[in-house]
């Protein structure tokens, strides 16, 4: 390494320019052999910063958002799962997200709800916008502990409504006390025209209060914020995780009379 490399590394790390750091010796080779005028360089100098922060920032965005998983829309069987690849492509254009607008995916346990969720969620964060995963009931346990801690609004604040896309997966599969239905209310309202939410449940909407104590008067409140911008998505079908297994005849094919679990 030259003196004038070591002086440009030095300058770079004292302005956390490490974009031009990496890409400057290599752009002033290719300057030099395609006679690049002086702003031609620099453009592509800043370029090449602007391209590693913006592939820091995505990175980011990536691990905070809480995913339990890579999923991507080009993984997921939509033949085995009868659903319409032309409306997620469409989603996966994020203007759901841009728009305020919610999407719900109701069906039975193993059709690929999450897998979509996650995908969804996934192509937002590498798009720029912030995210964030719960399940339903990581959700409701961050929410009481953070009450009792004295830091809900934080959390709140932080978590749920700054997000530009909040996922709650799996919501139904665990019953709510009274606190917990109350509190799920004040998430979807939080929320409501101010954020995207994508809801994955194994509940019809019909059985919503189920979940929510047995109150169907907020039920019915919540399902209002939530479905009033919303793309509502029905799945059925068999279980992908236990196809094989039915295959092979090791379990009963599901009824298809039944659309949950």
């Amino acid at each position: 390494m030259n003196l004038a490399q070591e002086r440009l590394n030095a300058v770079c790390a004292d302005l956390k320019l490490t974009g031009v750091a990496n890409a400057a010796t290599r752009l002033a080779q290719e300057a030099s052999a395609s006679e690049w005028s002086y702003i031609d360089f620099l453009d592509r100098v800043l370029r090449a910063e602007t391209g590693q922060r913006q592939e820091r920032s995505r990175t980011m965005l990536v691990r905070t958002a809480g995913f339990p998983v890579v999923k991507r829309l080009d993984d997921f069987d939509f033949a085995f799962a009868g659903a319409q690849k032309k409306q997620f492509t469409e989603l996966a254009s994020l203007a759901f997200i841009e728009r305020g607008e919610n999407v719900v995916l109701l069906g039975p346990s193993g059709v690929g709800k999450t897998h979509l969720a996650l995908a969804l969620g996934l192509k937002a964060a590498e798009n720029g916008y912030k995210v964030r995963f719960y399940t339903a009931a990581d959700l409701m346990r961050d929410i009481a502990t953070a009450r009792r801690q004295e830091r809900l609004d934080n959390l709140l604040r932080g978590n749920v409504r700054m997000p530009k896309l909040l996922i709650i997966d799996e919501l139904g599969y665990m019953p709510l006390d009274k606190a917990g239905a109350h509190d799920l209310f004040q998430v979807i309202a939080k929320r409501y025209e101010y954020g995207s939410l994508i809801v994955t449940s194994n509940l019809n909407f019909g059985q919503w209060d189920q979940t929510l104590a047995g109150d169907s008067a907020l039920a019915a409140a919540l399902l209002d914020r939530l479905l009033h911008h919303a793309h509502v998505i029905p799945l059925k079908g068999e279980s992908y995780r236990l196809k094989d297994k039915r295959k092979a005849g090791l379990i009963e094919r599901r009824s298809t009379a039944n659309t949950a679990d």
